[in-house]
């Protein structure tokens, strides 16, 4: 049975340097799921994805924070990659709109790095994810359970550890959206 997504608007909110299978996969199986999806940032210019360490193509911008609406989306997927995940939780728009989506109680996916924009908007406390293993600690001293699994689903959340676990991760998060809260 193949899940239909065609009344969901997905915000996926990414900056330079996120990790490309973690932007592209999630995207991909949503819009083969017939979702919209909406790469969100900074400013309209593409960003750069990365492959591990190496560079990857860019991927372009759909909307602004300044354009984006919380309430227009009816999910939203944060990508890892270092350098995106580390420079997207000090950006006070990027925290009012995971805040916002999570306070409608809207399903929210985040694969490795991208956690520590939940920890810095202060969202993690109470919760149990999974990330990539060198958050941990992280998550932990923000109030959260890790658990080291494939893909974690609490309440409205679905959460991933790595590239490798993709697969996993996009049918839970399709799930998620075709469950309850959809």
């Amino acid at each position: 049975m193949t899940l239909s997504l065609k009344q969901h608007h997905i915000a996926i909110l990414a900056l330079d340097g996120f990790e490309q299978s973690e932007l592209e996969s999630p995207r991909d199986a949503l819009k083969a799921a017939g979702a919209k999806v909406s790469v969100v940032s900074t400013e309209t210019a593409p960003i750069q994805g990365m492959k591990h360490d190496e560079k990857g193509s860019k991927v372009p911008v759909d909307l602004t924070w300044a354009q984006a609406d919380p309430a227009d989306f009816t999910g939203v997927i944060l990508p890892g990659g270092v350098a995106n995940a580390d420079a997207i939780r000090t950006d006070a728009k990027a925290q009012a709109f995971v805040r916002a989506i999570d306070k409608m109680n809207k399903p929210l996916a985040v694969i490795c790095h991208g956690a520590w924009l939940l920890i810095s908007s202060d969202l993690a406390r109470g919760r149990t994810l999974t990330s990539w293993p060198s958050l941990q600690d992280d998550l932990r001293n923000a109030g959260a359970q890790w658990v080291d699994q494939e893909v974690v689903q609490d309440g409205n959340w679905v959460s991933s550890r790595k590239p490798d676990d993709l697969p996993a991760f996009n049918a839970a998060f399709i799930r998620q959206l075709s469950g309850p809260h959809a």
